[in-house]
């Protein structure tokens, strides 16, 4: 890490420590950190050649994401992903996305639907890479359009949470579905959303959310079934 980019300590620290957050944040959505892993300060220090400061701000903004968790006992880690809690993330995520969605076929602009479908487009050229990481990213920012669309910053503010914790799930989600033979392959799947959203169609908009959100279970059980997991400290 090169510690005089930007000049002066008080730039170092603030390029530090959006470096060792993306980093981190990086290897916690690819599962390379794996959930419950420890996340000590000093050693993350060390090993990004920073001070304790850039550290604790990049783990703070972990924290607000909902990505790392502080124990009682002030013990830092990745925050886990407890299998036997899926249906009810997915309940939650099911109703804000379905409410999101219905508002922002109700509220959007024209402005608003062009960003839909440019965040769509940039999803699609993810897929074609085949790069996971982007993949999870650009589906989430194609969601984020949506919620933006609908014109409600508490709704946002939550959903955006939301998905950043389902991202790791989403990695899985989208390894088995592009290298499963047996899996539903990935294609326009917002193509419905889309349309609905440009029709202004509300009931529509919330059945296609729904059914969005059903097929990403769907495809997270299937790769559940055929793999174990048991690499995974879940």
């Amino acid at each position: 890490m090169n510690k005089s980019v930007d000049g002066g300590e008080g730039g170092t620290r603030r390029h530090g420590g959006r470096y060792v957050y993306e980093e981190l944040r990086r290897q916690i959505l690819t599962l390379k950190l794996k959930p419950g892993a420890p996340l000590d300060e000093i050693s993350l220090a060390a090993q990004f050649g920073l001070s304790r400061s850039p550290v604790r701000d990049a783990l703070a903004r972990l924290i607000s994401e909902g990505l790392v968790t502080i124990l009682p006992n002030r013990t830092t880690l990745v925050t886990p992903f407890e299998i036997e809690e899926f249906p009810k993330y997915v309940s939650a995520l099911d109703l804000i996305q379905r409410a999101v969605t219905r508002l922002a076929a109700t509220h959007r602009t024209d402005a608003d639907l062009a960003r839909i479908r440019h965040a769509d487009d940039v999803y699609m050229k993810a897929i074609d890479s085949g790069d996971f990481q982007a993949m999870s990213e650009t589906n989430k920012a194609f969601h984020i359009a949506i919620a933006q669309a609908a014109n409600n910053p508490y709704f946002l503010g939550y959903y955006e949470r939301l998905l950043g914790e389902g991202q790791r799930l989403l990695h899985l989600h989208f390894d088995y579905t592009v290298n499963s033979p047996t899996a539903s392959k990935l294609d326009r799947d917002h193509l419905e959303i889309i349309d609905a959203i440009a029709k202004r169609d509300a009931d529509g908009a919330e059945r296609a959310a729904h059914e969005h959100t059903m097929l990403f279970q769907k495809r997270f059980l299937d790769y559940m079934k055929q793999n174990t997991l048991e690499s995974m400290a879940v």
